[in-house]
């Protein structure tokens, strides 16, 4: 098999294969090893000839099981080399929810470190289509995404375009080497696997991190001379929090990503490390439409909290509860529409249930719009709580509660009361003892009264997803009763 057949695959498949580098060039970094450009191209295309030899074919999905290396990263490239669909499956997942996922994927195949394992009642995929991920089941159930090369191809330099847009206009001046692009991230997640591609794109070497540790990510950034990088809310916290990790040079920026982001974090990131901290926002389904640039991070430092201005190409909507165009920062539905996007469901749901007659997807968030064209999420539209027709969003009390020295996080959720309907309740993680009389008095400092919690629930920690998603159902539950 070569790169060129390799290519015909897919155009993503070409980002390994059409890399820039040469092949004796460093390419795949974790902390104690390296792999050569070359030596990834040998180990890809291996793969896809052992799914060949297995009697797979193009359409036929792979789930790859693999610890997070670069071998999880050649093995994706090989099943795209192979013309078939990678489904990545997180390798610290129990076998029950494994099992759950490849029922609801239907790979022909199963690759983990044990070797390849053929499986019964495989699905074909329709033509083009390069891999299957998981929404971050914040609402429900996660749901098993289908993308395109192309459509994917496009997401990429959809963000890319504008970076790209700013090298220098100078013909005679040497082309400058991308610094390599940090991944602290599972390979198995949507932002694991759109952060290597958007490195290769970018002509960039991916450096890999296995399980995130703030001193191993201090010392990776400056033995790789890290200028940009991406970190979850749930890094960025540790980091705050790491006495032993003060310097982060040459490190200039930081896009934030997975999951919202805390200003209250976000300014303590930047006060403590002197980085910039850029917002964005996106979903698996969408892919990244909303985000900060550099310029933005410099020319607007008041307006941290944002999730950034549209990304090109992409339109958005402020929706009220009429279904008309929300006024200047008036709080409503977030619509968006990008030029492309995944083509829907593994188990056929289809996306265009969310799609309106003028192409612009409902996201499930509530947002408002500034004079300057920056958006501010407010939070997810089913979390709202309505207390006697009084809303509360959940994140700005959840932002007011990080504010105590003693709170390391904080949730907020709606229980039932007979008389209002719902009231707000926190659950809160402690590094010191606070008690509930000081944290009503912080709240009433910087909330309206109906938005003061009638109850705070200590707790040894949140539930949240690997990306640092709140699940924030997972603490419904236990609520009904909302006074101690």
């Amino acid at each position: 098999m070569t790169a060129g057949t390799a290519h015909a695959s897919g155009p993503l498949t070409g980002l390994l294969f059409e890399h820039p580098f040469s092949d004796d060039t460093p390419l795949l970094h974790t902390a104690t090893a390296a792999m050569t450009a070359g030596e990834a191209k040998a180990a890809a295309r291996r793969v896809a000839m052992s799914l060949v030899d297995a009697g797979l074919h193009p359409g036929d999905a792979v789930a790859v099981q693999l610890p997070n290396d670069a071998a999880a990263v050649v093995a994706m490239f090989g099943v795209w080399a192979a013309g078939c669909v990678f489904v990545p499956v997180n390798p610290r997942m129990p076998v029950p929810e494994r099992d759950a996922a490849l029922e609801a994927t239907r790979p022909s195949a199963l690759l983990t470190v044990e070797g390849l394992r053929a499986l019964p009642d495989g699905r074909r995929y329709d033509e083009g289509v390069g891999f299957v991920l998981w929404t971050s089941g914040t609402t429900g159930r996660p749901k098993p995404i289908l993308h395109t090369h192309v459509a994917y191809l496009e997401l990429l330099d959809r963000v890319l375009g504008p970076l790209r847009g700013k090298r220098s206009d100078d013909a005679t001046a040497p082309p400058r080497t991308p610094t390599p692009n940090l991944i602290p991230v599972a390979l198995s997640l949507n932002a694991g696997i759109y952060n290597v591609l958007f490195g290769l794109r970018a002509g960039a070497s991916i450096v890999i991190m296995d399980g995130f540790a703030p001193e191993t990510f201090g010392e990776l950034v400056g033995r790789f001379k890290i200028r940009s990088t991406v970190l979850p809310p749930a890094a960025i916290a540790m980091l705050n929090d790491a006495g032993d990790v003060v310097d982060l040079a040459p490190l200039r920026y930081v896009r934030s990503i997975t999951a919202p982001l805390s200003a209250l974090q976000a300014r303590r990131f930047m006060e403590k490390f002197g980085v910039v901290v850029l917002n964005s926002y996106g979903q698996a389904e969408l892919g990244e439409v909303i985000g900060w640039t550099a310029a933005d991070g410099r020319d607007y430092p008041e307006k941290v909290g944002a999730i950034g201005r549209p990304h090109r190409g992409v339109a958005i909507r402020i929706v009220d509860e009429h279904g008309e165009d929300a006024g200047p920062d008036s709080v409503g539905a977030l619509h968006v529409r990008p030029p492309s996007m995944s083509v829907g469901y593994a188990h056929g749901e289809e996306l265009s249930d969310r799609v309106d007659a003028q192409g612009y997807v409902d996201t499930g968030d509530l947002a408002r719009l500034d004079a300057d064209g920056f958006v501010w999420i407010e939070g997810r539209a089913g979390d709202v709580i309505n207390r006697g027709g009084n809303k509360v969003f959940p994140e700005h009390v959840e932002e007011v509660l990080r504010l105590a020295p003693e709170v390391v996080d904080a949730a907020v959720v709606g229980a039932p009361d007979d008389r209002l309907g719902h009231v707000p309740v926190a659950y809160v993680v402690t590094r010191a003892p606070i008690d509930d009389a000081a944290l009503v008095a912080l709240c009433r400092t910087h909330l309206v009264a109906y938005k003061v919690p009638v109850a705070f629930h200590r707790v040894d920690a949140l539930p949240r997803n690997e990306a640092g998603k709140l699940q924030r159902r997972a603490l419904m539950e236990p609520v009904s009763d909302p006074r101690p």
